[in-house]
Order: structure tokens, then C-alpha cells, then sequence
């Protein structure tokens, strides 16, 4: 049986408006019915890294916001700290980074809350028992949340091919414990280079995992740096943060399907809880040929398509997929080719990856369908 995916084009008049639209996709996602009163409704978002600028209009948030307090739900908007170093890599920075791109209480209407708390550790784990995980480690907020709103900014992305539904969950509802063992199936490294030896990292290891030693031939100079043993490190992501120069890095070791795949996991175990209570927006603007973690926006890959909503997350990212890759491609992006309408555009611009692997292992572990029927509003 195929999943319902409702469409909405960008036309606009005075009757009726983009925010009318967004109002009636709620309405077909069922949104009235999942919400008890005072129940607490999690709209999962992405706020932009600083200097970008393709996240989703606060605007939209807003109209979102206004139909869940109509139904008496609380809403709050959510994401999760970075497990790179940028503008959002700790609560404290990830909501001055908020509030600069205008998502204040004051313009949306409702608070912004980091889901896995000031340092990415707040965080429930979730038994899923699949291949790669059988528990998972979902940000605290977004698991004890009674309803999930996924919205997400649909874009390239450099390790899944495209960033949708499925990845604003699997990535954007971890802790950075979880991003870790999406990303790496080892320890963090340290760059020697970078490290000043200062032990700030020795505080933060739980595991006694991380020791400061005098760098190999330069004893005399009191040359010293971090060293993590892997034998000891649990991947918790917690020195990352915590090195004030930058030394700790990610081991990007993972390779491409497997990060997909478990990536799909994580989703999975972030909509353990959630049976009947989520829905999913997909914006399909500003398609952008990478993530909005970046601090930069580059040319759209494709014109403004619309907006998607669906109960079904990877029916509506293989709709999502399936629009872009109908148009005709921007020759003045960084598209290399494939411009022609009904052309790859995402494995135009990431030739190894192939982003069906997402969509596929989704369907399979039986996070929702790929056979969909488009329903325009």
C-alpha cells in the first residue's frame, strides 16, 4: 500500500496565502488528532550554522507554532549540539545562533530548547536491537516529548547524498555520543600539531581513556600532548568539545553505506516512543548542494519546488528526491551535470554516495514506505 505525501506549490494570492497551505498540509497529516492538551509538542528543526542562510523562514516555524497552540498543545522548537567545533557545538552558542537567525520566542512563539542539553550529554538510551545498535542514545528532550514535528530543510549532503526527514532524525535527534558512532567506528583522534598539552580534555574523558604524554624525540623541549588509548575510550565525543584548540578530532573512517545504515538506526530509535504522534514537513527552497552546517549558503541546485507533508518519513523523502530530480538543474550552481529534467542530480554532485541506501534499509527495518502517492493540495 503506498503512503500518502500531500504537496503544496509556492503560488500565492490574497485568499490564499503559503501560510494557508502550510495550514491544510497540517490538517492532512492528521496534526489536531496527535495532540493531546498540554501535551508537549518537540518541532525538530535546523537553525543554520552562522553566515548560512538556506535554514527555513522563522515565519513558517511560526504558523506551525500558532496551529499547536490551537489544539492546546506546548510547543517548543528543538536540535541538537554539533559534534564538529562551529556555532553550535554547546547549548550556549547553538542559541545565540538561534536567536541571530530570528528563532526567539518573540518571533515564533515559543521557547528553543537544545535537546541533548549544554554539552550534547543529556541523553536517554533507546534499545532497538537492530545490526549496528542494539541501544541508541537520543537527546533527552526529543525522546521525553509526547508529539515530534519533524521540519526539515531538504538539501545536498556530502555523506548521505541528500539531507531529509530521515536525517534530521537519525543525526539531528542524537546526542553527540550518537553522532560519534554514526560517524566513527573508532576513538577520536588527537592532532598533534594543534595540541598545547593544556589537559583540559583529562577532565571531561569518563573513561581515564586520554593521558598527557611528552611527544616522542622532544623530551627536552617539554613538548607534550594528549594521547586517547582506544582500548579504554567509550566514544562518548566528550574531549571533542572540550579541547579548547581543536586537537580532538573525528576519525571520518565510516564508510558510506554503513553510516547510512546506521544512521537509520538512530531514526528508528528516535520514533521508538512516538507511534501516532509525528508528522513530517519537508521544505523543498533554496536547494542548497550541501548541509546547512555549513557557515555559507551556495547557489540552489534546482528553482523553489514547494512543501511536503506526510506521516510517512521515507515516503517523503523519496518524493522529496524523486521532485528534485525532475527539474531542470541550475547550470549556474555547483551542479557539475545532469542537468536535463529527470537527471540525478545528488549523485551529479556526490558520485560515490548513493543515497538509496538510506531510503532502502529504512523501508526494510520498517520505518515507513518508499511507494508513495503524491496528493497535490
Amino acid at each position: 500500500m503506498k503512503s500518502s505525501v500531500f504537496f503544496s506549490d509556492l503560488r500565492g494570492e490574497s485568499k490564499r496565502t503559503l501560510f494557508d497551505k502550510l495550514d491544510l498540509l497540517l490538517e492532512r497529516v492528521h496534526l489536531k488528532e496527535k495532540i493531546k492538551k498540554k501535551d508537549l509538542v518537540a518541532i525538530k528543526l535546523h537553525f543554520g550554522e552562522r553566515g548560512n542562510t538556506a535554514y527555513i523562514r522563522p515565519i513558517f516555524i511560526r504558523r506551525i507554532v500558532d496551529r499547536v497552540k490551537d489544539y492546546e498543545g506546548k510547543p517548543f522548537l528543538t536540535d541538537t549540539n554539533t559534534l564538529y567545533l562551529g556555532s553550535r557545538s554547546d547549548a550556549v552558542s547553538h542559541l545565540m545562533t538561534a536567536s541571530q537567525h530570528g528563532f526567539t520566542e518573540s518571533v515564533v512563539g515559543a521557547p528553543v530548547l537544545i535537546a541533548d542539553g549544554l554539552r550534547g550529554n543529556s541523553t536517554i538510551k533507546v534499545k532497538i536491537d537492530k545490526a549496528f545498535f542494539k541501544t541508541v542514545s537520543i537527546a533527552q528532550a526529543i525522546h521525553m516529548a509526547d508529539v515530534l514535528i519533524v521540519v526539515t530543510h531538504f538539501k545536498g549532503h556530502e555523506l548521505c547524498g541528500f539531507g531529509g526527514a530521515l536525517k534530521n532524525l537519525g543525526m539531528g535527534c542524537s546526542s553527540r555520543e550518537g553522532k560519534l558512532s554514526q560517524h566513527s567506528n573508532i576513538s577520536p583522534k588527537v592532532k598533534e600539531k594543534l595540541c598545547k598539552g593544556c589537559e583540559s580534555c583529562l577532565g571531561w574523558c569518563p573513561s581515564g581513556a586520554i593521558s598527557i604524554l611528552y611527544l616522542e624525540g622532544e623530551a627536552q623541549t617539554n613538548r607534550r600532548v594528549a594521547r586517547i588509548y582506544p582500548q579504554k575510550c567509550i566514544g562518548c565525543g566528550e574531549c571533542i568539545l572540550a579541547c579548547p584548540s581543536g586537537a580532538i578530532q573525528i576519525q571520518w573512517n565510516e564508510s558510506i553505506p554503513i553510516f547510512q545504515k546506521k544512521m537509520i538506526e538512530y531514526a528508528y530509535g528516535a520514533l521508538m516512543n512516538k507511534k501516532g504522534k509525528t508528522l513530517f514537513v519537508n521544505f523543498l527552497t533554496q536547494i542548497s548542494p550541501a548541509c546547512d552546517c555549513y557557515g555559507y549558503s551556495d547557489t540552489p541546485i534546482v528553482g523553489d519546488i514547494g512543501i511536503l507533508s506526510s506521516e510517512d518519513p521515507v515516503a517523503i523523502d523519496q518524493a522529496s528526491v524523486d521532485l528534485v530530480n525532475r527539474e531542470e538543474g541550475n547550470r549556474s550552481s555547483r551542479l557539475p551535470k545532469n542537468w536535463e529534467p529527470g537527471e540525478d542530480k545528488f549523485r551529479a554532485l556526490y558520485p560515490e554516495v548513493d543515497w538509496s541506501i538510506q531510503l532502502s534499509y529504512a523501508e526494510e527495518i520498517g520505518l515507513g514506505n518508499r511507494k508513495y502517492e503524491l496528493i497535490p493540495l
